[in-house]
């Protein structure tokens, strides 16, 4: 379904069509707000739920997704912007923006997001009740299903429920992140005072916010069932009102590590410091009573005409994920099934196939990340000839092989060490839980270096070769989660390349002391201490070998494009004609096609079934092309405050893999969004002759014809051996 361009809010003013002077680049209305982009994204996010081509669960999970990123984003950029207004900050962003103008226009974005998603939910409980899924309210209960659920919400839910009472002997208790609260108004019969109650709805840990009643698939919120119930909580009470309302706490909660003795327990301490971090959006029920409201804003030291948020119906969408995992394959898209790459559908040892292939490029989720990144891992530590790997983990699964692997192989007697990023927002409990796990296992654990991030995906792997010690690589564009990979969209590259395996012994030994003299890389690019400078580098060459009969072309596909410094150097290079094709997920402060600036930029977005994840640099580089992957996004905190790194791609044949997913992705017609020069979007509409397929589709496709490919030539090699071994 075609869409009209929505409105950005992304920034100022749209600049004029006269050619800008050169120093006019540091003026604020050339640059778009990091924060509204990113709100903008989840516009063309919400659009997928909008959209009738989608299937209907899908809807339903692209709702979800865009309320629990709603969370992420008060939780992580609105807390910033709350702490920088305490703390007085008045200097404006490159856009010109001080926070306070930050998080009164990112409110009002919010706003229209959550109207939207009211309105596409209402039309897709009706979708959904045509497809006998029925998300109903306790009314419409029969009286046997009601009885059901009271004796179920008894049995299993009832004893967990914790009534608290709000008046001047009980203190305001305690609300947790992102619970979801009944406010009980009570009052003893015959009396006329009422006083108040907090209950939890105790969704989580095994308990589910849909309720099924009765037969078929006919569910009840789990609010709905104990709103009706109250009588359980307070016999011989009387109810006279029942509320609901959510809270959204802060996320920032880092302490300064270099004043730390035991990285370890500040960062427990940090996820303490969380639990109970000012809260930011207060959720209350449109019918709340005014009253009610003001107390709540009160007491949780809420503006309450800025920072309280009024919701039609149900609060928390992000539950619909449940809905969305009902056992409906008509109603969500085509299965996908990774498959094998070509390189790999054999038994020979893994490293013997990669120092013949010299470099395998992998793109997942078509790839499968069990059959080649886990069996890499999986065959260093049983392999007798390997003696060390090294790795960074920044995210993967608490029941991950790759744990596993790691466990495996330092109980085999191989030196493993994995530098492990405590502070993975969200994620610190389970790498500490993990850390704590290898360590025990006698994985040689260290957190990184002091004051950076470690965000690059990295493992090295040391074997005793015929030859003598020999390394092997893989560096990815995402983390080492075996759940993600089958949903973003990545790339990997195997090699058994000899300098970017001495590159990455530096990187490592980097990682372990934190000392960086005299640490010499010459093909990786690490950052923080080369990478913007060799990106900008290279964005300049490209506009110095700039001509008519060799024209520049640079293309970047990654998340965000958020730092000034890169935006400029484009800007300067697009001056001088080089034609620039950026491939942005969400965030981009870059305006294309403004005349006199920007007019050979453009700037796309896809946004379908998987999530678009992988990072790629291409520089065309006067005929003599240069290929990077690697996990930094074109953002100020990857490029200076984290340790990421781009690796080259350099074999003809990886190349052209490459270059056919650029291509692939800058000529989708359905999933794609063109961006206009005030920061809106507007999606592709398929022509008559243009394949209705989006890129996520075609790439399936895609590796689907290279496996068979691959298992025609496997057959064939098959089949000479055994004419070979008759003669």
């Amino acid at each position: 379904m075609p869409r009209k361009a929505q409105a950005a809010g992304a920034g100022a003013p749209e600049p004029t069509g006269a050619r800008p002077p050169e120093t006019s680049l540091a003026s604020p209305e050339l640059y778009l707000n990091r924060e509204l982009t990113w709100l903008e994204f989840n516009r063309r996010v919400l659009h997928e739920a909008e959209d009738p081509r989608t299937p209907l669960l899908e809807r339903v999970k692209f709702t979800a997704i865009v309320s629990s990123n709603l969370d992420e984003f008060f939780m992580k950029r609105i807390g910033g912007l709350k702490q920088q207004v305490g703390a007085g900050v008045q200097h404006p962003t490159v856009d010109g923006r001080t926070p306070r103008r930050q998080i009164a226009e990112c409110y009002a974005v919010v706003r229209d997001l959550a109207e939207r998603k009211r309105r596409v939910f209402g039309e897709l409980l009706g979708l959904l009740g045509d497809a006998g899924i029925r998300i109903l309210g306790y009314s419409e209960l029969s009286e046997k299903e009601r009885k059901g659920l009271r004796q179920h919400y008894q049995r299993n839910i009832y004893p967990l429920v914790t009534p608290q009472s709000i008046d001047p002997a009980h203190p305001f208790p305690f609300i947790s992140n992102l619970s979801l609260n009944l406010l009980v108004t009570l009052r003893y019969p015959r009396e006329r005072e009422t006083s108040l109650a907090r209950v939890k709805v105790p969704v989580g840990a095994g308990i589910p916010r849909f309720i099924r009643a009765g037969d078929g698939e006919r569910f009840v919120p789990l609010e709905e069932v104990m709103r009706h119930n109250l009588d359980m909580l307070f016999p011989e009470m009387e109810v006279t009102a029942c509320e609901l309302f959510r809270v959204t706490r802060n996320a920032n909660t880092e302490r300064n590590e270099e004043q730390a003795d035991d990285l370890l327990s500040l960062i427990e301490s940090e996820l303490q410091d969380r639990r109970f971090a000012p809260i930011v959006r207060l959720e209350v029920g449109a019918d709340m009573d005014p009253v009610h409201r003001g107390m709540l804003a009160a007491e949780l030291e809420l503006t309450e005409a800025d920072d309280v948020f009024d919701v039609e119906g149900m609060l928390a969408f992000r539950d619909l994920f449940e809905i969305a995992a009902l056992g409906y394959p008509e109603l969500r898209d085509p299965p996908h099934h990774p498959v094998d790459h070509p390189r790999l559908m054999t038994d020979r040892n893994i490293f013997h196939v990669l120092r013949d292939a010299g470099a395998i490029l992998l793109q997942h989720p078509y790839d499968s990340f069990a059959t080649s990144v886990e069996r890499f891992l999986m065959e260093a530590s049983e392999d007798p000839k390997v003696r060390a790997i090294k790795m960074t983990l920044y995210r993967t699964a608490s029941d991950s092989r790759i744990i596993d692997c790691l466990v495996n192989a330092a109980n085999n007697g191989k030196q493993v060490a994995v530098a492990v990023e405590l502070k993975a927002r969200f994620d610190e409990a389970a790498n500490i839980r993990l850390a704590e796990r290898m360590e025990e296992a006698g994985i040689h654990v260290t957190y990184g270096v002091v004051g950076l991030k470690t965000h690059c995906k990295v493992i090295l792997v040391v074997r005793q070769d015929y030859n003598g010690l020999r390394r092997y690589v893989h560096i990815g564009t995402g983390n080492y989660h075996p759940g993600t990979a089958r949903v973003y969209s990545d790339l990997g590259l195997l090699t058994s390349d000899e300098t970017i395996g001495q590159d990455a012994t530096e990187l490592f030994n980097y990682l372990t002391t934190g000392y960086t003299p005299r640490r010499t890389y010459r093909k990786l690019l690490p950052a923080p201490k080369h990478l913007k400078r060799a990106l900008l580098a290279r964005i300049e060459r490209e506009a110095e070998l700039h001509s008519e009969k060799s024209p520049g072309l640079i293309q970047f596909k990654m998340n965000a494009l958020e730092d000034a410094d890169i935006v400029a150097a484009l800007y300067r290079a697009a001056r001088q004609g080089v034609r620039i094709d950026l491939i942005i997920r969400d965030s981009c402060r870059l305006r294309p096609g403004v005349p006199g600036l920007s007019e050979s930029v453009r700037v796309v977005s896809v946004v379908g079934r998987f999530l678009e994840h992988a990072r790629i640099y291409y520089f065309r580089n006067g005929g003599d092309e240069e290929y990077f992957i690697g996990s930094a996004d074109a953002m100020k905190r990857n490029l200076e405050y984290r340790v990421e790194v781009l690796a080259p791609v350099e074999a003809p044949e990886l190349r052209k893999e490459i270059r056919t997913m650029i291509d692939v992705q800058l000529g989708d017609r359905r999933s794609a969004w063109d961006m206009r020069p005030d920061g809106s979007y507007l999606q592709r509409t398929p022509g008559e002759r243009d394949d209705p397929r989006g890129s996520h589709e075609i790439l399936v496709d895609l590796a689907e014809k290279r496996r068979k490919a691959g298992a025609r030539l496997k057959k064939k090699k098959a089949r000479g051996v055994v004419r070979r071994s008759a003669r």
